[in-house]
Formats: structure tokens, C-alpha cells, sequence
């Protein structure tokens, strides 16, 4: 194993102080590394909280700021955050207008922020994501896993929030945002937790996982590897056929990294999905290609869409300033 780590039980401290020292102007962080929250709140907002294990930054610290998150639980690598975390986070940024939990569907995550609702003073609800097609049912989850359409769902939200949206109106919104989103994810390669030290699984040089999960769970099949091309058709292919989109449907396309690929094959991918869609009549009325919900070192990408409609249209372009995302 080959990382830029001092010890396996402080890497995750260490990286928090660096990333918020980092982001002074805009994060804190909370006591005891239980949360990382915004600066600097806005009273009378719904408080916005998420979380999950590390290894997927920027998800979700890195989405905490103006226009998403108030603040982010992170928990050990490929870990539920604890409820405590998840209880702590909620009441230090609640400034009288509820709580919103955004959960990804994994059973860890969802049965401590059900048990962190529990114990959560005022009113508070909970969206749960689950966008990836590839699987019903996987290694750490029931139903569909929630991946890289959760930064959506959270910055259409945000947008929201920041408009000052009442608790049941949010909750509704990202309800229907999470329906009308859906991913698929490849891997070329595996990871490495540091505290395993060694690959999660093993890839031959001329194989991939199609339908990898974020924390290398099994996808739907292993294949041999294919063209950018090739593998684009497979994936949009299985994102297009869960969707009810016409022709001249607009789109959110989200291109995401899962760490160890090159930004020139992420747009390479993204060339490929634009051009399968405009052979559907489909239209990308907005695109993101980046690495946003990632898997540490993992090689390899997913595809996200989400169908959009006049409001979530104003609501992604509105205002952001997040480490991770801002314009």
C-alpha cells in the first residue's frame, strides 16, 4: 500500500484540520471531529445536514457552504458516521426552522440517522437517495444505493433552502429530485482502505466491474474492457431504460470520477453520453464532469442524469460557494 498518510488511525483528523484550515472562510469544524458545518449560518433557514464514511471527498464536506450543506458528518473511511455525530451536527446549525436529513440508502447510514431523527429536538425528516440502476441489492445496502445524484439532489435543495422553503416544501423537492435522477458507475480498477491495506477486489489488466458501487461493492456483471464508447452506450443504455424521458427532454449530465482517472477520459466520457443522447433527442441543458463523489484511488467513472424541469433548472444555476462547488 502506497499513501500519503502518517498512521491508519489519524488519517481521517489530519485530513479534516487540513481541509478546514484549507476553507477558513467558509467552514468550522465541530468538536471532537464529530461534524464539519458552515461559518456562518442563516437564521431562520432549514438546516441541511448529510454525512457518510470518508473516502468519497468531496462528498460530503466538500459540499458544505452556501447554496447546499449546513453541515456534513464524516465518519471513518467507507463508515457510518455515528448518531452521535449526526445528533451533534443537527443541533449546533438548527436555528429554529428544522432539520433536514440527506441520506444516502446504505443500512448503516440510514438506521443511524433514523436513530439521530429519534433523538433530534424540533421538527425534522429525512430524504433518502438511491439513484444507482446497477443493482436492488448490494453488499451494504436494501433497494437501490445512493451515489453521485445525492450532490445533486443536496445542491437543488440547497438552492431552496437558501430561498427560505419550509421544511415540508424541502423534503418534497428532494423527494422528487432523487425520483427523477438516476446513475450507473464502472470501475478499471479497485481501492485500497488504509486500514485493510490491500484491494478491496482484484481487476485483471484487460477487466472492469460494470455497476461498481462506491465502496467497490460487486456491480452487474465483470467484462472485459471496451471502448469510452462502448462503455458509455452500456451505461446510459441502463440509466435511459429506468427513465421516461421524451424527445427534447432537458438533462442534467453529471461525468464523475471515482479518484484515479484522468480528467481528459472523464470529458472523453462525456463527449460519448452527449453524443448517445442527441441520437435520443435528448438535450443536456446543463453538464458537470468532475471528481465529486469519488472511491479513493478507484479508476474508473459513472454517469449521472437527471431529468429537469423550469424549476430545478433555476434552482441548479443559482448560487453556490461550497469547497467543492461554486459559480
Amino acid at each position: 500500500m502506497k499513501k500519503l498518510i502518517n498512521s491508519t488511525d489519524t488519517i481521517l483528523t489530519e485530513a479534516l484540520d487540513g481541509f478546514v484550515a484549507t476553507h477558513s472562510d467558509i467552514l468550522s469544524l465541530g468538536d471532537e471531529y464529530k461534524f464539519v458545518r458552515r461559518k456562518t449560518l442563516k437564521p431562520g433557514k432549514v438546516a441541511l445536514v448529510s454525512g457518510g464514511g470518508s473516502g468519497h471527498e468531496p462528498l460530503q464536506s466538500g459540499f458544505v457552504g452556501h447554496g447546499m450543506l449546513d453541515a456534513s458528518c464524516p465518519g471513518q473511511v467507507f463508515t457510518s458516521p455515528t448518531p452521535d455525530q449526526m445528533l451533534a451536527a443537527a443541533e449546533n446549525v438548527n436555528t429554529g426552522a428544522g432539520v433536514l436529513y440527506i441520506v444516502l440508502n446504505y443500512e448503516g447510514d440510514v438506521m443511524n440517522f433514523e436513530m439521530a431523527a429519534e433523538m433530534t429536538s424540533g421538527k425534522v425528516l429525512s430524504v433518502i437517495t438511491d439513484d444507482d440502476v446497477a443493482v436492488e441489492k448490494s453488499t451494504y445496502s436494501t433497494g437501490r444505493r445512493g451515489v453521485a445524484g445525492t450532490m445533486i439532489v443536496e445542491k437543488i435543495i440547497g438552492a431552496a433552502a437558501e430561498e427560505g422553503r419550509d421544511l415540508e416544501a424541502l423534503h418534497a423537492l428532494g423527494k422528487d429530485v432523487n425520483a427523477r435522477t438516476r446513475s450507473m458507475g464502472v470501475a478499471l480498477t479497485s481501492c485500497t482502505v488504509p486500514a485493510a491495506g490491500k484491494p478491496t477486489f482484484t481487476l485483471g489488466d484487460d477487466e472492469m466491474e460494470m455497476g461498481v458501487g462506491i465502496h467497490g461493492e460487486p456491480g452487474r456483471r465483470r467484462v472485459k474492457l471496451a471502448s469510452a464508447d462502448d462503455i458509455a452506450a452500456e451505461m446510459t443504455g441502463a440509466i435511459l431504460s429506468d427513465m421516461s424521458l421524451k424527445s427534447g427532454a432537458p438533462v442534467l449530465l453529471l461525468v464523475n470520477g471515482f479518484g484515479g482517472t484522468p480528467g481528459m477520459e472523464l470529458y472523453l466520457m462525456a463527449n460519448s453520453v452527449r453524443k448517445i443522447l442527441g441520437g435520443r433527442g435528448i438535450t443536456v441543458a446543463r453538464s458537470l464532469v468532475g471528481n465529486y463523489v469519488t472511491s479513493l484511488e478507484m479508476a474508473g467513472c459513472s454517469i449521472t442524469l437527471t431529468a429537469l424541469n423550469d424549476e430545478s433548472l433555476l434552482l441548479w444555476d443559482a448560487p453556490v460557494k461550497t469547497p467543492a462547488l461554486s459559480w
